[in-house]
């Protein structure tokens, strides 16, 4: 097999636990460049409020460019309701990201680990595909200026955005995913009090199903899913919907399958993709090495895949699966997890054994 190109990663370090994970990824990568060969070109560079103080921005001007430049973007998480308005420098550096660089869909996978139970006692293997562009998230709403607004001190309002083409694209890529798995795909909406905005949404799911004849597509509202999630997870596959229920339901289903410090996120475009940790900052825990770092290690394995998948490059989606395989073996281990899992190890210890595993794959681990 001949040596695949060298992959330019931007990567981002934000706020709270960002520098400790953010940290363990690369060790990770490093790791998997010495197993498999592939060169990676890591562009790092810090985002929130390090940079807020120097620059009087969190997010410096030349980063978007960066971005672009790059096959892709690892960002660690950030404290963006720290941060002031953005006419003061408080840029969202996710929702910039994800805004310029239109990465769409939001993908996140929530799947049980057969040695870590799943919290609602049955195995759980879905994928949940998120519009990622529109909807409630006011920096993503408006062209300028905020999607929330005060008329009166007494009055806020929050302008909601669904558009026919964000529908259709997020349909499609949830359709295309659920081919890829289990041939079943479920919509998640609430057209029965948001006629218009997901009436939209539903329309075009509808629209985009008369494609996929081989897709068994059920609907379900919102607040039903919820209960549905709790009760037996497992009963579902691929899940598509709008941005602000899709953040809320690939948090329970994450944690349902076991703990989000486990859940892999990716940011996906037509030409570009970004790993970011679906938790957050953490800032309560930063710098007592307590933090989980599988999250972003596993979103990172999602961004190799993806780029494995764009540049047709077996190496690249061997080694998203050397990762994963990585991380599930030490999470097999009840005395090498992290404090979130009921381990004793710390943030660097956890990717220290991960390391190890890469390091010595098809060799056989163990305490």
């Amino acid at each position: 097999m001949s040596p695949s190109a060298p992959v330019t990663l931007l990567v981002l370090d934000g706020d709270g636990i960002s520098s400790e994970i953010t940290a363990a990824t690369l060790d990770v990568l490093h790791a998997v460049q010495g197993r498999t060969g592939l060169q990676f070109r890591l562009d790092q560079a810090q985002v929130g409020l390090r940079p807020l103080a120097a620059q009087g921005t969190t997010f410096p001007d030349d980063l978007l460019d960066r971005a672009r430049a790059a096959d892709g973007v690892i960002l660690g998480p950030v404290s963006h309701n720290d941060y002031p308005p953005s006419t003061e420098g408080g840029i969202n550096p996710s929702g910039h990201l994800r805004k310029h660089l239109d990465l769409f869909a939001n993908i996140r996978p929530a799947k049980s680990h057969p040695d870590f139970p799943a919290r609602c006692g049955v195995p759980v293997d879905l994928v949940i595909v998120r519009e990622n562009t529109e909807g409630f998230y006011a920096d993503r709403t408006m062209f300028a200026g905020t999607g929330e607004f005060m008329p009166t001190e007494d009055v806020a309002i929050a302008m909601r955005k669904v558009t026919r083409q964000g529908s259709t694209r997020i349909a499609e890529a949830g359709f295309q995913i659920a081919r890829e798995r289990s041939g079943r795909l479920t919509v998640v909406h609430k057209a029965n009090v948001l006629r218009v905005s997901d009436g939209l949404f539903l329309s075009c799911t509808r629209a985009v199903a008369k494609a996929y004849p081989d897709i068994t597509v059920e609907e379900v509202l919102v607040d039903a899913m919820a209960a549905l999630l709790v009760r037996d997870a497992s009963a579902f596959d691929t899940i598509v919907t709008t941005n602000m229920f899709g953040d809320i339901l690939s948090d329970q289903a994450t944690e349902i399958a076991g703990s989000i410090g486990l859940a892999a996120s990716l940011n996906a475009g037509a030409g570009h993709a970004m790993a970011q940790a679906q938790h957050g900052s953490a800032p309560s825990i930063a710098g007592q090495d307590r933090a989980n770092p599988a999250s972003l290690i596993n979103s990172t394995a999602m961004l190799l895949r993806w780029l494995g998948q764009r540049q047709a490059d077996p190496q690249l989606d061997a080694a998203a699966t050397l990762i994963e395989t990585s991380v599930a073996r030490v999470i097999a281990v009840p005395e090498w997890r992290t404090g979130d899992m009921g381990g004793p190890l710390g943030t660097a210890a956890f990717a220290a054994r991960i390391v190890d595993s890469i390091q010595s794959a098809h060799a056989g681990v163990g305490p």
